[in-house]
């Protein structure tokens, strides 16, 4: 998945109002079937401009087993895509075909807009779980996975040489991941051993499923906030602020996280597997840097994965190819060719390994290995009713005006409520 899905909870554009619009204008029956017959232009909606020349390789190649179809292929920037797929699918002109993501999903495919492909010949089997659970809603699924991102942790390897500290390897912990950060830390140089942003996809959305815990229940009704697990994967986070050896809440806000680990000033940086092509062209850190597994907590070193999805519009009027292209774009030689590119990692397995070649100097293989104990990133039928909620809560958690316990037992009592309000 590219950059800029990088927080895909954080730019959510649909509300509980918005899913009365998407649902006012859905056909759940009278949808097209069957081949539209002559000749068809199949409109496709992406967001990164920088996957574009790997998309129109994919589309020739479609059009190259289907000579009477010819895709158009539309770019939106990420920041405007979900407010402009609003707007269309409420007024019905929303692109046959268009990249999904897992926040937004339920609310498209609960509300009649997306298509379903369990009769496109995709073989679930040939995709990871959590992708696949994430595109499914009541057992049909919908999304068609394109490709995925895991999470590990950057390093700076000039810094660690530095500080005569072990680089992170396979089978390290959370107490080796502290006490690292605490050694690479000094105050005199305002040099942070790891910073410990906010971010869910990246930070604690793993530490809660590696302390045991979880977000949300697998069926997205029930918060997972109000346990002693969750407790434990925030205060990974608060207790490396409290300790000097990440840089304060307010610092994290006035700098982006990021950019204090490519100017040197911060050593350790979790970060989703599309941070791989950003680092190697960056010339000031591209080769001080390596990247390793995340380190284990009580139950493991689990990683969120999420991935983009291609979905078909429930209400094209040529919607047989369009459910045909949403299966070849994210099918075999479709990910061949996003592999070769070094930009995403394609879902298809068995395809991977390209991505992984393309960076050699890195050891992008974590990224890969992190699928075996990976977990889905959470979502329900309105995320952003309660990622709203949960921004809102744990900001004062970070900032330490609130502490991390009573903190997560007030976003538990608001997120289900809100979780509450999906299911009335």
């Amino acid at each position: 998945m590219s950059q800029p899905t990088r927080r895909a909870a954080g730019a959510l554009a649909l509300s509980a109002v918005a899913a009365l619009a998407l649902s006012a204008c859905s056909s759940a029956s009278g949808t097209p079937s069957g081949e539209s017959g002559g000749d068809v232009t199949l409109s496709y909606a992406i967001w990164d401009e920088n996957q574009k020349p790997a998309m129109e390789d994919i589309a020739a190649a479609f059009t190259e087993e289907h000579p009477n179809v010819t895709i158009d292929i539309q770019v939106t920037p990420y920041k405007e895509y979900f407010t402009k797929l609003q707007t269309a699918a409420s007024g019905g002109s929303a692109a046959d075909v268009f990249w999904m993501n897992g926040p937004n999903f339920q609310l498209y495919a609960s509300n009649g807009q997306l298509a379903p492909l369990d009769d496109t010949g995709i073989d679930a089997a040939d995709y990871p779980q959590g992708l696949v659970d994430l595109y499914t809603y009541d057992g049909t699924l919908y999304g068609a996975p394109k490709d995925f991102d895991t999470v590990a942790v950057w390093y700076n390897k000039e810094l660690f040489d530095a500080a005569d500290v072990d680089y992170p390897a396979a089978g390290w912990t959370w107490e080796d991941l502290k006490d690292a950060a605490a050694k690479l830390t000094d105050a005199a140089k305002g040099q942070f051993g790891i910073a410990a942003s906010q971010y869910g996809q990246e930070n604690f959305y793993n530490s809660i499923a590696q302390a045991g815990g979880e977000v949300i229940s697998a069926d997205g009704t029930k918060t997972g906030y109000d346990s002693p697990e969750a407790l434990a994967g925030i205060e990974l986070w608060t207790d490396q602020i409290d300790a000097g050896s990440s840089p304060t809440a307010q610092q994290l806000t006035d700098t982006n996280p990021e950019d204090l680990f490519l100017s040197g000033k911060v050593a350790m940086f979790q970060n989703g597997s599309w941070a791989a092509i950003a680092y190697a062209d960056n010339a000031d850190i591209a080769d001080k840097v390596d990247v390793a597994p995340l380190a284990a907590g009580p139950a493991g070193n689990q990683s969120v994965i999420h991935g983009v999805a291609n979905v078909a519009n429930a209400n094209s009027p040529h919607l047989a190819e369009a459910k045909e292209f949403a299966a070849f774009a994210s099918g075999e030689a479709a990910a061949t060719i996003q592999a070769e590119t070094g930009t995403v990692i394609p879902a298809f397995d068995g395809t991977q390994q390209a991505w992984v070649d393309a960076l050699p100097q890195y050891d992008l293989q974590v990224y890969i290995d992190a699928l075996e104990t990976s977990v889905p990133y959470p979502v329900s039928k309105n995320t952003s009713a309660w990622t709203s909620i949960e921004s809102e809560v744990l900001s004062q958690v970070w900032a330490g005006n609130v502490s991390a316990k009573d903190g997560l037992k007030d976003l538990a009592e608001k997120m289900q409520a809100a979780l509450d309000a999906e299911q009335e």
